[in-house]
């Protein structure tokens, strides 16, 4: 498992993506859609670490109840379903596996309630 990005919930997207990448000299990795929302993903060019920009908008839903004032940790693995079967033989709680914001992902909380998201 390794760490694929960190979720920045944010009000306003556009203003986000300027400020890393205008102001603080990242460059805009990634750019994906969820319905009407744009979500890119933004890093330092010679890394691989990025933070995703999610507008607050999009998680009024909120599926896992997670503290939108935290950054969200996205691991990525190579087989969800193993990796979800690992933890959950070690006792940590896990959502399925599904489909969400157009990725393969499951969900699991730390014993202070925040969640990470795993991703392949």
């Amino acid at each position: 498992m390794k760490v694929a990005f960190v979720v920045l919930y944010v009000n306003d997207v556009q203003a986000c993506r300027a400020f890393w990448v205008d102001q603080v000299g990242m460059v805009e990795k990634k750019r994906s859609e969820a319905g009407p929302y744009v979500i890119p993903q933004v890093g330092f060019a010679d890394q691989d670490f990025a933070f995703q920009l999610v507008p607050l908008e999009m998680m009024k839903d909120n599926p896992n109840g997670l503290d939108l004032a935290t950054p969200s940790i996205c691991f990525q693995v190579d087989d969800l379903a193993a990796m979800r079967a690992r933890l959950v033989d070690l006792g940590v709680p896990a959502t399925e596996v599904a489909e969400y914001q157009g990725m393969q992902n499951f969900a699991f909380p730390d014993p202070e309630g925040r969640w990470f998201a795993v991703t392949r």
